[in-house]
């Protein structure tokens, strides 16, 4: 089974350097190629990856900059994008900016890689092009390498190997008859149908504090100065620690449903369109703009998302089943009687059925709407109250796939006769810079 190890590098000035370059390159193909993809689109034509790898190739032997990058790290940026635009769309894929992209790229050739432990706090690995690089040894590899990311967040560089640890997915779990539905919430992050509830604060007072000084300071820098760059360290330095205490409660979080439980039910939300800005546009301006903003931070501060992929990290190893279901009415459906009322939720915290009078915690009650849920989001008719009717059969279970971390193969290759970037294709769309921006 693959897995993932994280490492922190400890870079010299000129490896550091080498790092930036090939960042810096890798995000010139990618939007290079990608402009080239969506010309393509445009005229009804496909675009894939056969061909852009084989005119990255004569970029290469015109402008021998290129090449100061490793050809299989190019290679696969190229890979990169062609799976984000099959699975995504062109139109839908995003740029890489060089002001909000942080650098990464990707050594394919496991064999490539070697990797020594040289004490007991730090090891080191030979990557082609940048030699040997020291590592903080925090953990055990435990595999066989077969690929290595570089990338860089605020002022570090970490070093992520995908390696084969010999272990197989788990076919069957500990405990096959234990479920468990979970609500995700912005009082309180993670609620179960068993009554259970889990959260934590991911920023203290003092960081609380001293990140908005530091954001009164950066509204009163000039663009490009260096104190501006000072302030922004600062700031990234405290948003790190936030984001790593949040990645970390996710992953205990996630580890613990999925030990204890054979399935976990959550509801299918569309996060990126709950999150969305309801600014609107100069013809049509948005209402309650900052309430809005103010629910969007309290979403994404509760890690909707990284819970769901933890759960589905951690159910490979432990046999679990994920079953996302539809998320409608579950707070307003009594548990007991299965009257629909939004009057039935008092408040935040509490939930009192107007028809039976069943009492419970809104949350666990909508946890346990949502266990019970999982296959058959509604009934046969689509009823979930009185006199509301939607489609006679109910909606399928929806799963998404969840694409193994590796190397994906290209997309079969249409006959290209004229690269929409000029006579000279991608080389000159990358030379230009009319896309690497």
């Amino acid at each position: 089974m693959l897995s993932g190890r994280k490492y922190r590098l400890e870079l010299d000035t000129n490896q550091a350097e080498l790092c930036e370059i090939f960042g810096g390159l890798c995000r010139s193909v990618w939007n290079t190629a990608l402009e080239q993809r969506r010309e393509y689109r445009r005229r009804g034509a496909w675009m894939n990856y056969v061909p852009q790898a084989a005119e990255m190739a004569a970029a290469k032997r015109e402008f021998p900059w290129l090449g100061e990058a490793p050809a299989d790290v190019l290679q696969q940026t190229l890979r990169d994008l062609d799976r984000a635009c099959r699975d995504n769309g062109t139109f839908n894929v995003r740029w890489r900016s060089k002001t909000r992209w942080l650098p990464s790229f990707r050594f394919p050739a496991g064999r490539r890689i070697t990797v020594e432990r040289i004490g007991r706090r730090w090891g080191r690995a030979k990557l082609p092009k940048l030699g040997w690089v020291r590592f903080r040894w925090s953990r055990p590899l435990g595999g066989e390498v077969r690929s290595a990311t570089v990338t860089r967040r605020g002022r570090h560089w970490y070093i992520s190997f995908l390696v084969e640890d010999g272990r197989s997915p788990a076919q069957r779990h500990a405990m096959p008859a234990t479920a468990v539905g979970v609500d995700r919430g912005v009082r309180v992050a993670v609620t179960t149908s068993a009554g259970g509830f889990h959260d934590r604060s991911f920023v203290t007072t003092g960081e609380r504090k001293r990140l908005r000084c530091l954001q009164q300071q950066l509204a009163r820098c000039k663009r490009g100065s260096n104190r501006r760059h000072r302030v922004l360290e600062k700031i990234n330095a405290i948003t790190g620690r936030v984001r790593n205490r949040r990645a970390d409660f996710c992953a205990q979080t996630a580890s613990t449903l999925a030990t204890r439980n054979a399935v976990v039910v959550l509801e299918d939300l569309r996060i990126r369109d709950m999150t969305a800005s309801a600014a609107g546009t100069r013809d049509k301006p948005g209402r309650n703009v900052r309430q809005k903003a103010g629910l969007n931070r309290a979403i994404l501060d509760k890690g909707w998302h990284l819970l769901e992929q933890a759960l589905r990290n951690a159910a490979r190893t432990t046999g679990t089943s994920v079953v996302l279901v539809n998320p409608a009415y579950t707070s307003q459906t009594c548990h007991a009687c299965k009257n629909v009322d939004p009057k039935s939720r008092k408040s935040q915290a509490v939930f009192e059925c107007t028809a039976c009078g069943h009492q419970d915690h809104a949350d666990v009650n909508a946890a346990k709407n949502i266990l019970n849920a999982a296959g058959h989001a509604v009934s046969g008719r689509g009823d979930l109250g009185n006199a509301r009717s939607g489609k006679r059969q109910p909606p399928a279970t929806r799963t998404r796939t969840v694409h193994a971390a590796g190397i994906p193969a290209p997309w079969g290759g249409e006959d290209v006769n004229q690269w929409p970037c000029g006579s000279r294709g991608l080389a000159h769309g990358v030379t230009t810079g009319r896309w690497a921006g």
